[in-house]
């Protein structure tokens, strides 16, 4: 407490006039800010688990991560953006680790789109309605720039692509298709099979079986002619 007697004393020299407070340092307001960001992006991820993107408010996220509301719009600019920075942690090691074993599936394209999307359905049906929500935000035109709903996130597309130009290598995919097209149909194809978990509690599996039925009807439009 040396400090604050050094401070009185300086303050009944000058007549009672209180010194400015020291500025933190900036390791520790750096340390701080991202220890908010952390609890904002853990209350926000169990809230939008439990409530809904909808049915969650950045008052309730302040609340729940035990900071003020200035301090969630200090540290992100909406709740689209708190969405995506939640669903981005949550897919990076999702993606780093399909990158890695993509490549070394074996079976043909359409094995391979099936297993990765397989891969997908069972990581995302831990947290349905997490993953509802990002697909939902594609579709919200208020958001900002800087949020990345379902779609504006290119890894899974790249995934696709990759996929594809090995397919055309192997010989069992047109090279005339154009890969953009095939990556919107399956993606497509990928967020409304999330209906049934939405309308009908459907689990990975079946929603697996839906999207390799349809995978096969999309492969028949990319197969060579």
């Amino acid at each position: 407490m040396g400090n604050s007697t050094s401070i009185i004393d300086r303050d009944d020299a000058a007549g009672g006039q209180a010194a400015a407070p020291s500025p933190a340092p900036t390791g520790s307001r750096q340390t701080q800010k991202e220890a908010t960001r952390l609890r904002v992006i853990e209350a926000a991820r169990e809230l939008f688990d439990t409530q809904g993107y909808q049915g969650t408010t950045i008052r309730e996220i302040a609340r729940h991560a035990n900071v003020s509301v200035g301090s969630v719009f200090t540290t992100f600019a909406s709740k689209g953006e708190i969405l995506s920075q939640v669903m981005q942690d949550r897919l990076d090691g999702l993606y780093a680790e399909l990158d890695r074993v993509m490549p070394h599936l074996r079976g043909g394209t359409v094995d391979r789109l099936r297993t990765m999307f397989a891969i997908h359905f069972a990581f995302e049906v831990q947290h349905t309605r997490l993953f509802l929500a990002h697909i939902a935000a594609a579709y919200d035109w208020t958001l900002p720039d800087g949020a990345k709903p379902m779609g504006k996130n290119t890894r899974l597309q790249q995934i696709i692509i990759d996929t594809l130009a090995k397919g055309v290598g192997d010989g069992d995919v047109d090279e005339a298709i154009e890969p953009q097209e095939i990556v919107d149909l399956l993606m497509a194809a990928y967020a409304w099979a999330y209906r049934l978990a939405a309308w009908n509690g459907a689990d990975a599996a079946a929603m697996t079986q839906v999207m390799d039925r349809q995978i096969g009807l999309i492969a028949s439009g990319f197969a060579p002619r």
